[in-house]
């Protein structure tokens, strides 16, 4: 069965972290406080949210420093409430934090992270896993990648809030998020039950986006760049509706509006429920 490539996005990961500065600094105070996509979270929550990952993510990556360390991981659930926790207490710790400090905070320990990212060798195990994509195990690149799409939709749930979505929509920046993204689909389709050689054909519109293929090879579902067979299923997917999907940005019946589905419905169907975060 033919695999995928690798996605190197470490060099695109400072350009994004400039789009960010960029549109923080356009920001007015009320756009600050305007409430986002996320339902818990605000324009600014979600900036802090961002330097967190920076701070966080140097202290246990480069430092090795994981300071606030769980009691117990046993399921999936609880890594999800372990974070949950982590991301509620910085946030409400935050709030007393101006947009001019988190900027400059952004800014410094951006380009730190992306510095630390280069040194990392990227088909070794990274220290964390791609839990998203069905991993145990993880190759730097991807974890790299992962970051990459953490740190492109939670600046397009800013943008979403104020009205400049278009900067990060552009192949350059949209088509690395969705190229990353749709690894989860194996693991997705994991469950769905299927004849050897079915092929589902996956495509996002719009300048970003692109065309995917999963095929079934009578045990399990594979991505695969050219299948030998024509898909039993198509669905397309409005790009400026795809990465919605995949954050939970967007209910299942909006969504479902927003895609059409040539062939096997239940195949297509599918794609509403996929997760490319922790959620």
């Amino acid at each position: 069965m033919t695999q995928t490539k690798p996605i190197f996005t470490v060099d695109l990961l400072p350009k994004l972290d400039e789009k960010l500065i960029e549109v923080l600094q356009s920001l007015s105070p009320q756009d600050w406080e305007k409430q986002s996509i996320a339902p818990l979270w605000r324009v600014k929550d979600i900036a802090v949210h961002l330097l967190d990952g920076n701070i966080r993510a140097l202290s246990m990556l480069r430092d090795q420093y994981f300071g606030v360390i769980p009691e117990s991981i046993n399921s999936y659930q609880d890594l999800l409430d372990y974070l949950n926790k982590l991301n509620h207490d910085w946030v409400a710790a935050m709030k007393r934090v101006s947009p001019k400090i988190i900027i400059e905070l952004l800014t410094s320990t951006g380009k730190e992270y992306c510095e630390y990212l280069k040194t990392l060798e990227p088909f070794e195990v990274a220290t964390f896993s791609v839990a998203w994509a069905g991993e145990e195990q993880s190759s730097n690149w991807f974890h790299i990648a992962r970051e990459y799409t953490e740190k492109w939709h939670h600046q397009q749930q800013i943008r979403f809030a104020v009205g400049q979505t278009a900067e990060l929509y552009s192949k350059e920046f949209y088509f690395p998020y969705l190229e990353t993204s749709m690894r989860a689909l194996p693991h997705h389709y994991r469950n769905v039950e299927a004849s050897k050689g079915e092929v589902i054909k996956f495509s996002v519109s719009g300048d970003g986006g692109g065309d995917w293929f999963l095929e079934f090879d009578g045990k399990q579902w594979y991505l695969v760049p050219n299948p030998a067979q024509k898909p039993v299923t198509e669905v397309t997917i409005e790009g400026e509706i795809a990465w919605r999907i995949f954050t939970k940005g967007i209910n299942k019946q909006r969504a479902a509006k927003q895609i059409s589905i040539k062939g096997n419905q239940l195949f297509g169907e599918k794609i509403l429920d996929m997760l490319a975060v922790m959620a």
